[in-house]
């Protein structure tokens, strides 16, 4: 896999922990204009990596190369960035440190200001847990992010997408090979387990009463689609890297530090960019309601709900082209005011 790794050192962590020898992976494309005007960081998602943000970039796109330096940082404890799977003793495995997003954001600064010496982004965007990190960076960085553009994620991990999360952790950690963290091999039926939780939900109702899960995944049965689309995703994984992301997900929240000491509404109303917020109209992790009220605590805020019934995934994979197009013109219409 082709990424770079932007060494941090020893880096302080919300929690008062120390991750030594951080490790931040991230992968560009495009380059750096010489006003330094022109970059655009655009995070990882939960069990994903850069690669998995590729669907939205190319030649022609909103986030066309030829016009914008991307910056695609790849989230702690995906298996690229400083994570429990490659961080030595006395930190690895279940031994890793508590990294909230919070902490993700302050070490991607540091990539963005140090590596490229860059001052001010025209657009931070993400789906997913990748939404979550950009919410986070314009409440962090209000000065520094001209332009938001989250899709199919929340400012804060909701209390019914914490009771999801309880429900993954509970079965993948089942498994009596997971052995609190130490196993020796693979918790094989625990991951599987946690596979198919996360079936029910990446895809709406709506999805399986149109048996898109046949005529556009080309799965022949529900066992196989479960089997082919989500076992076989998550039993490459470590399960100790997917329990650090799990609790990075679980704690997320733009207000949950010292700048804003827990008001939610005053961490949205903080966020000076122009911002355009995407929810899947079906996303049952990230329901547009919630986007709705985030939107209405901002200042500079529309809301453009994808009108799709792929649920979560109508920002992820780019699996469905409709949704794709959808995005992709939203976001070159928001582009294209680049100048206000």
């Amino acid at each position: 896999m082709n990424y770079d790794i932007f060494n941090l050192g020893a880096v302080p962590l919300q929690s008062g922990a120390i991750l030594q020898d951080g490790r931040l992976a991230y992968k560009t494309h495009g380059t750096l204009n010489a006003a330094r005007d022109n970059a655009v960081v655009f995070p990882t998602w939960f069990a994903g990596d850069h690669t998995h943000n590729e669907w939205l970039i190319g030649p022609g796109r909103a986030l066309d190369p030829a016009r914008y330096f991307i910056i695609m940082p790849n989230l702690l404890g995906n298996g690229l960035s400083s994570s429990p799977s490659n961080t030595p003793a006395p930190q690895g495995g279940p031994d890793f440190p508590k990294i909230t997003l919070y902490d993700n954001v302050l070490m991607q600064h540091r990539l963005v200001t140090e590596k490229f010496g860059i001052e001010r982004l025209e657009l931070v965007l993400g789906s997913s847990m990748g939404a979550m990190q950009s919410f986070h960076w314009a409440a962090i960085f209000p000065e520094m992010v001209n332009r938001l553009a989250p899709f199919c994620g929340a400012a804060r991990c909701a209390r019914h997408n914490q009771v999801f999360i309880a429900g993954i952790r509970a079965a993948l950690t089942a498994d009596s090979a997971w052995d609190k963290g130490r196993y020796a091999a693979p918790p094989a039926q625990g991951l599987r387990a946690m596979a198919r939780v996360y079936a029910g939900w990446g895809f709406s109702q709506a999805f399986f009463r149109e048996e898109l899960d046949r005529s556009q995944l080309n799965f022949q049965s529900l066992e196989d689609y479960i089997v082919g689309f989500w076992e076989n995703s998550f039993l490459p994984l470590d399960a100790n890297n997917l329990l650090a992301m799990m609790w990075s997900w679980e704690h997320a929240d733009i207000s949950a530090n010292p700048l804003y000491e827990g008001n939610f509404r005053r961490a949205l109303g903080a966020i000076k960019a122009k911002t355009i917020v995407m929810p899947s109209r079906t996303d049952l992790y990230f329901p547009p309601e919630d986007s709705a009220i985030e939107v209405s605590l901002m200042s500079n805020a529309t809301l453009a709900t994808i009108p799709s019934v792929w649920g979560h995934f109508a920002g992820g994979l780019g699996l469905n082209k409709a949704d794709v197009d959808f995005i992709d013109d939203k976001l070159h219409g928001f582009l294209a005011k680049a100048g206000e």
